[in-house]
């Protein structure tokens, strides 16, 4: 991928602590970037590739949008972790708040932004979530952050596809190009398990795009996934205990991007 130096980039993820107006939010907004921040330099500090940050301790979600008090907190946040970090950043903001995913990639300096529902719909936790390439594309264009690339979940974790079932996976990531994204991302069917083998592979045979692995990769089952994926975003597996909202363990992170390089 021509953004990173790493052919094969790993991408860690900060899972972001509950923001304001939050069930979850116990923190100050500066506690907070604080956190992240910090996460930032540890990330560096291991030698991973690049960088993206989530909203996942904001449960349950909002469908498809969040407030002004989030989008104006991540883009606090997400500056710092990118004036921190240095390197490649994207974001996702759940649950498919693209829009507003692209908005603080823009006012952020950011690299790319991860985006549900952009090709076919879906039944996730928080209802139907629709396709959005035609209107995210375009308000994209509108703002003028076309250089923040998108990347699309295909058949994406924590979802139903039974609207879409006689719509493959290899089909949609066809679409997904066809919509104009810049890279897919396949998943495991929840955050934490692998891939099946058999949807890289019909993934790959689908686009010509970068396949990019977004859940399950570990030091245990990454030599086995490097071969067929173009990229790959690890949370859990860097985390205490391999658990998301366990705080980074710098002993997983620095083993893991040991088998990762093939050192």
């Amino acid at each position: 991928m021509r953004m990173f130096d790493s052919p094969k980039p790993v991408i860690g993820m900060i899972h972001v602590q509950a923001l304001p107006g939050t069930p979850a939010n116990r923190l100050s907004l500066d506690k907070i970037i604080a956190a992240a921040v910090n996460e930032a330099r540890i990330y560096r500090a291991a030698g991973v590739d690049g960088m993206a940050l989530e909203n996942m301790h904001d449960v349950p979600y909002l469908r498809g949008g969040v407030g002004p008090e989030i989008v104006a907190s991540l883009a606090m946040v997400a500056r710092a972790v990118k004036e921190t970090f240095g390197g490649v950043t994207g974001i996702q903001i759940l649950a498919a708040a693209n829009k507003e995913a692209v908005a603080v990639a823009h006012a952020a300096g950011l690299d790319w932004v991860r985006v549900e529902g952009f090709a076919f719909a879906h039944v996730a936790d928080e209802g139907i979530i629709d396709s959005c390439a035609a209107e995210l594309l375009r308000y994209r264009k509108q703002i003028g952050a076309e250089k923040i690339q998108v990347w699309a979940d295909v058949k994406k974790k924590h979802s139903s596809h039974a609207i879409t079932a006689d719509v493959s996976l290899g089909e949609t990531a066809h679409a997904a190009e066809f919509m104009r994204a810049d890279a897919v991302i396949v998943t495991g069917p929840v955050t934490g398990r692998p891939p099946q083998p058999a949807d890289i592979e019909e993934a790959r045979a689908g686009t010509a795009l970068p396949v990019i692995l977004g859940s399950g990769m570990d030091a245990g089952n990454i030599a086995e996934f490097l071969p067929v994926a173009d990229g790959f975003i690890v949370g859990s597996a860097f985390k205490r205990g391999g658990k998301w909202d366990q705080e980074l363990d710098s002993k997983r992170i620095r083993e893991f991007m040991k088998r990762a390089r093939n050192r």
